[in-house]
């Protein structure tokens, strides 16, 4: 019940009763509807500011979760990175040089995807995660790039290998001897120690020691170029043409299982280990020259050996040392 209020009138000498108008009424009712709706927006941002909502906890969960899930997305995109370099390491290192063709040029594996701002609408959103999203996806966006070259180079060398089914068959792409545990390369090719003068010379092929009479076998298909048989130097050695500016060379033999002029298929045996000629160890000295030039016979050993195999046989072959012929 409201309190009934008086006032003193002084021409009348008497407490008068005071009369509220609506425009009092109204005035009070604001004011009082006013200061309660300003108590409510104060406890209310107080309640937000130190506690939070239902649907901000969702949010914030979800918004966790969103950034794990990024994150591992970065490590996947990450390891096929890592893949994708193998396989370019792989394209220009050993098929590219199996075709004798240039490899591609690192710009444009890694040339850019275009656009002066590319990511522009992303930044736009204001997203909270904004530099793991765009990180993210400049990560996806160079990878998509790099498959498409290798997708385009692997083209270039199926319809080379299509064109060249008798190239590959010629190549010398084994090793001459039987070497599983890999431990028979005893000098690779390059500067080496020569075993009698004692000085640095350039050693053109790659020797495996092996026992007398160790069966050696033709590395590519072709033709017994020469049957030969000297006191000094390759001591009794065999040359074979393969064809596409290919010849091979296999010197300090013991014995010959072939005849100049015969044809033979990579793996057949043409002959055994010796000590013959210049040699100070029964062993194979093998060489390839292409279009008249020696090259690393190391670079040609990936028919036999896996990836791991031919790393190996790689930094044996590295080593400078002394050579056996």
């Amino acid at each position: 019940m409201s309190r009934i209020k008086y006032y003193y009138d002084p021409k009348t000498c008497k407490y008068e009763r005071y009369k509220r108008s609506n425009w009092d009424f109204a005035l009070n009712s604001l004011g009082f509807f006013s200061l309660a709706s300003v108590i409510a927006v104060i406890m209310l941002l107080s309640f937000n500011y130190f506690f939070e909502s239902p649907k901000e906890l969702m949010l914030k969960k979800e918004n966790q979760e969103l950034t794990l899930y990024y994150q591992l997305l970065e490590g996947e995109v990450t390891k096929l990175n890592h893949m994708m370099g193998d396989l370019q390491q792989r394209d220009d290192n050993l098929y590219r040089i199996i075709f004798e063709t240039e490899p591609i040029p690192g710009e444009m594996r890694n040339a850019g995807v275009g656009g002066s701002d590319r990511y522009k609408e992303i930044k736009e959103k204001g997203l909270k995660q904004e530099d793991l999203v765009v990180s993210l996806s400049q990560k996806v966006d160079a990878l998509k790039r790099q498959m498409y070259v290798q997708s385009v180079s692997y083209d270039e060398v199926t319809d080379m290998a299509h064109k060249k089914e008798e190239y590959w068959a010629s190549v010398p792409a084994i090793q001459p001897i039987l070497n599983e545990s890999l431990n028979m390369l005893a000098s690779g090719y390059g500067m080496r120690i020569h075993p009698i003068l004692k000085v640095r010379k350039m050693h053109k092929g790659v020797d495996f020691a092996a026992p007398k009479g160790t069966p050696i076998y033709a590395t590519g298909d072709g033709v017994v170029l020469s049957v030969k048989t000297v006191f000094g130097g390759y001591g009794k050695h065999i040359e074979i043409d393969h064809g596409f500016g290919f010849v091979t060379r296999y010197a300090h033999m013991n014995e010959f299982k072939v005849r100049r002029g015969q044809k033979i298929k990579r793996g057949d045996l043409i002959g055994t280990v010796g000590n013959t000629g210049s040699s100070t160890a029964p062993h194979v000295h093998y060489e390839i020259l292409k279009d008249g030039k020696f090259v690393n016979p190391v670079n040609y050993f990936f028919k036999d050996l896996t990836p791991e195999e031919f790393d190996k046989i790689l930094e044996l072959s590295g080593r400078e040392n002394q050579s056996l012929s």
